[in-house]
């Protein structure tokens, strides 16, 4: 009979029953034969074991949703028809995004959304306490990036289009479209700015139902606070882009940035430390 061998210096082995067969012929309970260890210590080594992996699949989660990703639900309609409400969708923690894309970002601290009340589920708590839920008294956000500091922002032009740094946008591949396919304008709204440094613009695609930066940039500003400042926000609070939303199934989409974006050009001059409103931004009709 032929025995497979190995080789052990300038000797040539073969292999001999010994501590691999002994692990193999050892039970859960680490003794050996199959009967050694009574059901009780047998169930108890169970329910470690299953415990310890639970924790450690807990950590593990919880290092994902601090450090790579997070999940979030879509709380309103004001990006349909790019997020339905509920849907939920994959923010990347610490990922590069640009101009048109989808970020979630917190509330800059509380001037969009106002207080959060805290979650009185003890089970949601618990898990708000171990990072595996975002945090029920801060706010976040989702909206579409439209300008990046330094970027000259401005609606709209003769043919009803936003424009950035001159360019005009065609925002046909997600603005909000009625059951007759009607698109939603751009902006019922008339603004034009300048982003300040380290700060975005952002908008909803439902520009019907999205209160988004338009709806900030007049309000009063705290004391020292540049005018304006509200309708922006600040790198530091962004999460991350959007990448894709995975539930509920049927909603299984990944996102890119869409094509119009691509011909702007970068900004023409280095971004402000104060945003800059141009001539009527918030003044009435």
């Amino acid at each position: 009979m032929k025995h497979d061998s190995y080789v052990d210096g300038s000797r040539t082995r073969r292999p001999t029953a010994g501590a691999d067969d002994e692990l193999r012929r050892t039970d859960a309970g680490g003794n050996p034969g199959d009967g050694g260890a009574s059901p009780v210590r047998q169930f108890i080594t169970f329910l470690a074991e299953a415990g310890l992996a639970i924790i450690v699949a807990l950590v593990i989660t919880a290092l994902l949703r601090v450090f790579v990703f997070q999940v979030f639900q879509v709380p309103s309609g004001s990006m349909e028809r790019t997020l339905e409400q509920r849907d939920r969708i994959v923010a990347v923690r610490l990922a590069d995004f640009q101009r048109g894309d989808i970020v979630v970002f917190e509330d800059p601290p509380g001037q969009w959304m106002g207080p959060q009340p805290a979650a009185t589920n003890p089970i949601r708590r618990a898990l708000e306490a171990l990072y595996l839920l975002p945090d029920s008294t801060q706010g976040y956000l989702v909206k579409r990036v439209i300008g990046m500091p330094g970027d000259h922002v401005a609606c709209c032009d003769q043919s009803d289009r936003i424009t950035v740094n001159g360019v005009a946008l065609d925002e046909s591949e997600y603005l909000y479209a009625d059951a007759a396919g009607q698109l939603v304008k751009p902006s019922e709204v008339p603004f034009e700015v300048v982003v300040p440094a380290d700060h975005i613009f952002v908008l909803g695609d439902h520009r019907d139902r999205s209160g988004d930066a338009r709806l900030h940039l007049c309000e009063a500003t705290a004391p020292g606070v540049p005018a304006g400042m509200n309708g922006f926000v600040p790198l530091d609070y962004v999460v991350g882009p959007v990448v894709a939303t995975v539930l509920p199934p049927g909603r299984w989409h990944l996102f890119s940035t869409p094509d119009t974006f691509t011909g702007v050009p970068p900004a023409l001059e280095a971004a402000p430390q104060a945003p800059i409103l141009g001539e009527g931004t918030c003044q009435s009709p």
